[in-house]
């Protein structure tokens, strides 16, 4: 007859990490992993910019001296910021826009991440570095079509937005 104690259920986001990932047709360019409970902020969007683009001056030099750099992110806070829109200006990139709320035309989400989802099942990590290394794996044994295949499906993704004028 007597009631129970309630128990507070564990905190079951203590033990998940923020990944960020840039990727072109190739491979994965550059990728931060961040610490437990960080979040991504302007600043560090800035940060992070600026590593990715030294990545691709290292990675891809033809690409950031004659082609020029067009970068597709979403509309998160951070990626809106006047800082961040600075600081793509000063590196001269272009951003393609991304429609609000359209998950299913951003590669990472119906692409690399769907994928990467099937690579970490039943996976457990017992440190930071443990899941960074886990994340290097998965990247390079990814070959260089799949890469391609993921961002080339963006065209149709696009063109649906654009026939059905964003009511899709």
């Amino acid at each position: 007859g007597e009631s129970s104690n309630p128990l507070p259920k564990p905190n079951l986001h203590d033990s998940k990490l923020l990944l960020c990932v840039r990727w072109n047709i190739y491979g994965v360019i550059h990728f931060d992993l961040l610490k437990p409970g960080q979040t991504v902020t302007s600043e560090l969007y800035c940060h992070q910019l600026d590593r990715l683009s030294a990545s691709l001056t290292i990675k891809h030099p033809a690409l950031v001296n004659r082609k020029g750099v067009i970068l597709h992110h979403d509309n998160a806070r951070p990626h809106a910021s006047k800082v961040t829109q600075q600081k793509i200006k000063q590196l001269g990139w272009e951003v393609l826009p991304h429609p609000a709320f359209s998950p299913d035309i951003a590669p990472s989400d119906y692409h690399l991440f769907r994928s990467m989802q099937h690579y970490l099942e039943g996976k457990k990590f017992e440190s930071y570095d443990d899941v960074k290394n886990g994340m290097a794996e998965f990247f390079q044994s990814k070959d260089e079509s799949f890469y391609s295949d993921g961002i080339k499906s963006l065209i149709p993704r696009w063109q649906m937005v654009v026939d059905s004028n964003g009511d899709y």
